[in-house]
């Protein structure tokens, strides 16, 4: 590992769909202080991405929605005393 790989290690990495994530809901929080929904922000971001960016970011959508069903999954095994 180089010294720069070792101090960018704890970076995390911004991909182009966060980026466009945040944009989204910064201009949603502008200009619709009495609220919206969180498929407002989705829909926003993904009318910004750039085409080409689009596949990788379908992929980040299905791994992050991975991870929600296993943290929900392992909440609930928890609650119910370690069985599954």
């Amino acid at each position: 590992m180089t010294p720069f790989d070792e101090i960018t290690s704890d970076v995390p990495l911004v991909t182009p769909f966060q980026t466009m994530w945040n944009a989204a809901e910064e201009t949603l929080l502008a200009t619709q202080p009495q609220g919206f929904e969180v498929e407002d922000i989705g829909r926003r971001a993904w009318a910004l991405l750039p085409e080409a960016e689009r596949a990788q970011a379908f992929d980040e959508l299905f791994y992050t929605y991975w991870e929600a069903v296993m943290a929900d999954r392992e909440t609930w095994t928890a609650r119910d005393g370690g069985v599954s």
